[in-house]
């Protein structure tokens, strides 16, 4: 798999849509009425602007005795609402079992969710249930930041000769406190764009803001970046809602942020002459020097290495680091950089600097141990 990765634009899917596709519906189907009315609401306050309906018919939760979802029955309800206003339906498959049902009551779009994709063994038997059908599917990322692993969910759908296939961003499971529920990373996504960049990526932000209030925000951060869409949660009445209460809004809401989101446009067609491109040309300078610099950084850390070596130190040295972390992120405030971004960005210099002193160690180990071996 690779830049060439043959899969069709979602303008080709039979969807009528326009950048960015939006995929709007409940977190779960609890009942024949909540997803009739939702529906309906949708197609009243979001004409033409919400593209596919999405609704949680099977839920994986972490423990028992929650709402695992209404099961096959919410199919027909869901299926028969989204027919009365003309639009496809997305629903997600763990196993076999839901595929064959999914398909059986003509579900138009199938996705796969992020505790499926942790598991190639998962992975791989849905993709041998859908062996010769032709539905599109959608991949989240796995909860852990684990590109590989997304990656390999998608490579097996392809070798499947699946050609409408789009990933789907939900964010990423962190142990430390974010006022994210799932820290976007949107390094992680825009790394997938880099190697796959005709892959559709489609934005989670109910998903990764886990609440009402990020919801804005996360979209027109997505939309900025150039991902080709957004798939939102969004009910009838979410306040009693019986999964993920917090992170839905109502049809009407959801009007009013695709309204206020960001118009954005391709590259100028004369970037030559462009004043993007003169700005950009200075990063790329910038970018350069810094590779320099770093390179030459590594360099004396190599040399303090060997002097570590000489004498009989220990690699880390906890008061150094502290004392690194506290000028770095001192200077930095009085530049108007975030102490996250210092901290995030030397943790990664000091990562690869023991890196550079380990090698040291190695290559002596090495050379005593070629030494012994010629007595």
């Amino acid at each position: 798999m690779g830049t060439d990765i043959q899969v069709l634009p979602i303008n080709s899917w039979g969807i009528k849509t326009k950048k960015p596709i939006v995929i709007a519906g409940p977190c779960s189907v609890e009942n024949e009425t909540q997803i009739w009315e939702t529906i309906q609401a949708l197609a009243t306050h979001c004409s033409e602007q919400v593209h596919i309906i999405r609704a949680g018919i099977w839920k994986p939760r972490t423990r028992p005795n929650m709402f695992e979802g209404v099961g096959e029955k919410g199919l027909s309800w869901v299926k028969k609402a989204a027919q009365s206003v003309g639009l496809p339906v997305a629903v997600e498959v763990a196993n076999p079992e839901h595929v064959e049902q999914a398909l059986k009551h003509d579900i138009d779009i199938l996705w796969i969710g992020a505790r499926t994709t942790v598991s190639p063994f998962a992975v791989q038997e849905i993709v041998n249930a859908l062996k010769g059908i032709d539905v599109p599917v959608l991949i989240k990322n796995p909860i852990n930041p684990d590109i590989e692993l997304w990656i390999g969910a998608i490579e097996r759908f392809v070798a499947s000769d699946i050609k409408r296939i789009a990933a789907i961003h939900r964010g990423f499971s962190m142990y430390e406190k974010s006022i994210y529920r799932n820290p976007p990373m949107w390094e992680i996504p825009i790394e997938l764009r880099r190697r796959y960049p005709y892959l559709p990526i489609i934005v989670d932000p109910s998903h990764i803001g886990g609440a009402r209030d990020l919801i804005y925000m996360l979209s027109q951060q997505a939309i900025s970046l150039g991902f080709d869409g957004l798939m939102i949660e969004s009910s009838i009445d979410p306040d009693r809602a019986l999964t993920d209460a917090k992170q839905q809004i109502t049809p009407w809401r959801l009007a009013e942020i695709l309204s206020s989101l960001p118009q954005t446009k391709p590259f100028p067609a004369d970037k030559e002459s462009s004043h993007l491109t003169l700005l950009r040309d200075r990063i790329d300078i910038i970018d350069d020097c810094l590779i320099d610099l770093l390179k030459e950084r590594m360099g004396i850390s190599k040399s303090i290495g060997e002097f570590k070596k000489e004498q009989h130190l220990t690699l880390y040295q906890p008061e150094r680091w502290v004392e690194i972390v506290n000028r770095a992120t001192e200077k930095a405030r009085k530049k108007g950089l975030s102490d996250d971004f210092i901290l995030k960005l030397f943790q990664q210099i000091h990562n690869e600097s023991i890196q550079h002193q380990t090698q040291v160690a190695a290559d002596n180990n090495q050379a005593v141990q070629s030494s012994l071996n010629t007595i």
